[in-house]
């Protein structure tokens, strides 16, 4: 249970420093909202092919 509160604790963090860091740069809500929940998408996905390069490496 504490580990799973802790998942959630960090991915509020993320979340609410990625809304930050756009809306500070930005000065939109909206854009900073957006980019904090398409960012983690895109995370999963590039760390899916580099898993995969990974695994190529350390078969060579």
């Amino acid at each position: 249970m504490i580990k799973m509160m802790k998942i959630a604790s960090q991915l509020s963090l993320h979340l609410v420093v990625a809304v930050a860091v756009t809306y500070a740069v930005t000065g939109s809500l909206a854009l900073g909202g957006a980019i904090a929940l398409i960012e983690p998408i895109c995370n999963v996905i590039a760390g899916q092919f580099h898993e995969k390069a990974w695994a190529k490496f350390s078969r060579a």
